[in-house]
């Protein structure tokens, strides 16, 4: 695969959108929605996130407010195009103005993806996927303002407008997005973390952990997105154990949630095979997507091992570790796999080998692969997966 790493090349470089963090920052999101000239608010959510507290009281608190605030929470845990064109027609029925994309990444996915489709009837859903030409002619007025406010420190989804879907007539994974659509504001409020279970606490942050490790060896040069990633990762590797054994630790979540979000900006950059195997594993057997991705993991490392081995130094010292080899790296991986008790295999997962040739042709078409280190063909897909499957790591 091309090496894009010289700094004689041209490059194009985004930075994020206003963010505000802190512990109880949620209190801000009615200065916010006035601040954007929202009146008539509608929060989006995933069915998860729909009837947890803090829900009802930002709407309570909106509605006090003199903001009438909608809510739909259909949003599922893999979100479908059908979710999207549900809350749209929830937008429009409430006559919104803005949308509060609420949630884990499922629930921030549903509702920047409404915010395509919700103020505009000339473009259809998919005419936004990312593998086509960007959709000429929309200004950002074209499309409600959205407010991105994550409750896992997992998804990396609140600074920019792409949103992952599953196709229900092609049964595959995509993105959609517009340059235009980028969410106004970020609220990043580690109180909101405190109540997820610790299961769900260790596959989301194993998410963005591989979300930071795959953007890092994307092989481009971008020093601000390499940047963000060495300095999630530290954050992330150092406090991931302490969420997940202590949910209640403030300092924890914060590190993950603000890691979380530096591992979102960091892929810009692009992906790699884990997210392209894991998007269509998802998309077929309704998998957790960080589940998918921290068992799919050590597969693929294995497999870019020649690629990724020079650029391990930074890594390993945001790691601390001992050394910068990649046995030493691959091992660490895997023994903070182990004490996370992430599975050891696809299977446990319910991924069957009659699947294997589907799963891997869908995965050749996914974005992420193109950015991988290392180029892959069908046949290499195809043994991955079987590894995964089989035994992910030893």
């Amino acid at each position: 695969m091309e090496n894009n790493l010289s700094a004689l090349n041209y490059q194009k470089w985004t930075v994020p959108v206003p963010m505000e963090y802190g512990p109880g920052v949620r209190n801000k999101l009615v200065e916010l929605c006035q601040a954007l000239n929202i009146s008539r608010p509608m929060i989006i959510t995933d069915q998860g996130s729909l009837n947890l507290p803090f829900v009802g009281q930002m709407q309570q608190a909106l509605t006090a407010a003199g903001l009438e605030c909608g809510l739909f929470g259909g949003i599922e845990p893999n979100p479908t195009d059908a979710s999207v064109l549900a809350g749209a027609s929830a937008y429009q029925a409430w006559d919104a103005d803005g949308i509060i994309a609420l949630g884990g990444g499922s629930g921030l996915d549903g509702g920047k993806a409404v915010a395509l489709i919700a103020r505009q009837q000339r473009c259809g859903l998919w005419e936004f996927d990312f593998d086509r030409p960007v959709p000429a002619g929309f200004s950002a007025a074209d499309f409600p303002p959205v407010i991105t406010i994550p409750t896992t420190a997992g998804t990396g989804a609140e600074t920019e407008s792409t949103a992952m879907l599953t196709d229900s007539k092609r049964g595959i994974k995509g993105c959609v997005w517009h340059p235009k659509a980028r969410p106004a504001a970020v609220i990043l409020d580690p109180e909101l973390t405190q109540s997820l279970p610790a299961n769900l606490t260790a596959w989301t942050g194993c998410d963005a952990i591989i979300h930071a490790l795959e953007a890092y060896f994307v092989p481009s040069f971008n020093p601000l997105s390499d940047g963000a990633a060495l300095q999630a990762l530290s954050l992330l590797w150092s406090s991931i154990d302490t969420a997940v054994n202590n949910g209640q630790d403030l300092e924890a979540r914060g590190k993950m949630l603000i890691g979380s979000c530096l591992a979102g900006v960091a892929f810009l950059k692009g992906l790699g095979l884990v997210h392209a195997l894991s998007h269509m594993v998802g998309a077929t057997y309704n998998t957790h997507h960080g589940l998918t991705n921290a068992v799919i993991l050590p597969v693929v490392l294995r497999f870019n091992e020649q690629d990724i081995s020079p650029r391990l130094k930074p890594v390993a010292q945001a790691l601390d570790l001992p050394d910068a080899s990649f046995e030493t790296f691959y091992n660490a991986v895997c023994a903070k796999l182990d004490s996370l008790n992430i599975p050891k295999s696809l299977s446990i997962l319910g991924v069957k080998h009659a699947d294997v040739t589907e799963v891997a042709r869908k995965s050749l078409g996914d974005p992420a692969r193109l950015t991988n280190p290392r180029d892959s063909s069908l046949e290499q897909l195809q043994t991955l997966l079987k590894q995964a499957i089989d035994q992910a790591r030893h």
